[in-house]
């Protein structure tokens, strides 16, 4: 039997078997044809026309007939270049699991590109019935997984700009972080920054145009107000060394325009999630989980995909996830940890989304309080309630069902189960 024939019912034969070790400036290919003894080694640049040509050359030299290409990521530029021709199966390889595979031939961790084409081509001829073949997800939720995704980068680029704007202020003018309660990620923070970076220009304004500010930016609570406008008053300066005010004004400036820009970029994409969360299919299903909301909705979605052979039960998702923790045994002793390796979108989606049901679900809320009065840790809690929740959500979304909390929790009575009797009627 050739390397790229069917080694079983499940595994296709492929015209050719290909391992690229893609980098930034070039792609490194071993290509091994049917019926061939020894692979071809090759080099093409990263470039979209590069990759184009050489898909191109590929699907003329063997008939449009299927080719399997092996390589170190699930997403990225490379993939998105060969997602879209349907001669092409795509086995994408975790980069831990290539390195340890790596390492099984050259354990000095010795790495060369060629030689990494070459072993994951290797491993598609001896081990690809052990691979399993990537199905992209539909457009409707790659978009809303690009857009989650990209979402949760601004929002953690605008949180440093703002940890950053705080340490700034605190150098000289302490008292706006106390004025806005800590909230320095809003827009009426930022243009207050703006107009006046230091206590001293503050206190020129007069009391209506600071209200007018104030009102401009939809804060109309006469007290919260009339409190600001007395600490502005009695406001004075930690420090008039204009050594240290003047450039910590430039840089608060400058990060309060990155803030402002990124707070409106964050609401853009939040319109836009929220357009093509409504549209997709599936939407019910993840908005009627408590505490889903605009956000955590579309990131469910998203992270259970559109391909429902994908997860075939909620130990995959669990592991895949990082929410199962591992255990390590060695002798007689074990050790129970969560898991380091795992894609970091998934496991802060089902993390977060596990803090966020506790208010809103009453057998969460009841696991919480029951798992804190055995004393153990609040993260270690969430996790195990993510996990539990993975397993409801993973029914719905098979059985193309929405949530309903009252069956839910009549399931729990009728097992039995300890949770149920603390769960206040």
């Amino acid at each position: 039997m050739n390397a790229t024939q069917s080694t079983g019912s499940a595994t296709p034969a492929f015209a050719a078997l290909v391992g690229i070790d893609w980098a930034d400036e070039k792609h490194d290919i071993c290509l091994l044809a049917d019926g061939a003894s020894q692979p071809e080694a090759s080099v093409i640049a990263s470039t979209p026309e590069a990759i184009q040509d050489w898909v191109q050359r590929l699907q003329q030299r063997f008939g449009n007939r299927p080719v399997a290409i092996c390589l170190e990521q699930s997403r990225g530029a490379l993939v998105y270049a060969l997602m879209a021709h349907a001669f092409i199966t795509l086995f994408p390889i975790n980069p831990s699991q290539a390195a340890k595979y790596r390492e099984t031939f050259a354990p000095s961790g010795a790495k060369d590109d060629p030689v990494d084409a070459k072993l994951l081509m290797d491993m598609l001829r001896l081990h690809r019935e052990r691979l399993k073949p990537w199905q992209p997800d539909d457009v409707q939720t790659r978009k809303i997984r690009g857009l989650s995704e990209e979402r949760r980068h601004v929002v953690n680029l605008r949180t440093s700009c703002a940890q950053r704007l705080a340490a700034r202020l605190k150098a000289y003018f302490p008292q706006v972080i106390d004025w806005f309660d800590n909230d320095l990620t809003s827009l009426m923070v930022c243009d207050f920054l703006l107009r006046w970076p230091t206590v001293a220009e503050a206190k020129k304004v007069k009391p209506a145009k600071l209200r007018a500010f104030f009102y401009g930016h939809n804060c109309r609570g006469e007290e919260l107000i009339v409190r600001r406008l007395e600490a502005i008053a009695k406001a004075v300066p930690l420090t008039e060394d204009s050594g240290v005010v003047e450039p910590a004004v430039l840089t608060v400036q400058t990060l309060a325009r990155v803030i402002r820009d990124m707070s409106c970029a964050i609401a853009v994409f939040d319109q836009q999630l929220a357009q093509a969360f409504a549209a997709h299919p599936d939407a019910p299903i993840f908005d009627s989980f408590p505490g889903a909301g605009k956000v955590m909705g579309p990131r469910l979605l998203a992270a259970f995909g559109s391909d429902r052979k994908r997860w075939t039960k909620p130990e995959d998702l669990q592991t895949f996830s990082g929410i199962a923790p591992v255990t390590e045994r060695s002798g007689k002793s074990a050790w129970v940890h969560r898991r380091w390796k795992c894609p970091k979108f998934y496991l802060q989606t089902f993390f977060e989304y596990a803090q966020h049901s506790i208010p809103l679900s009453s057998w969460a809320r009841a696991y919480y309080q029951q798992e804190i009065a055995k004393g153990k840790g609040r993260n270690t809690i969430i996790r195990s309630l993510a996990f539990k929740w993975i397993r409801i959500q993973m029914a719905c979304w098979q059985q193309h069902v929405p949530y309903d909390e009252a069956r839910y929790l009549q399931s729990l009575i009728q097992r039995g189960s300890p949770l149920a009797k603390l769960i206040q009627p």
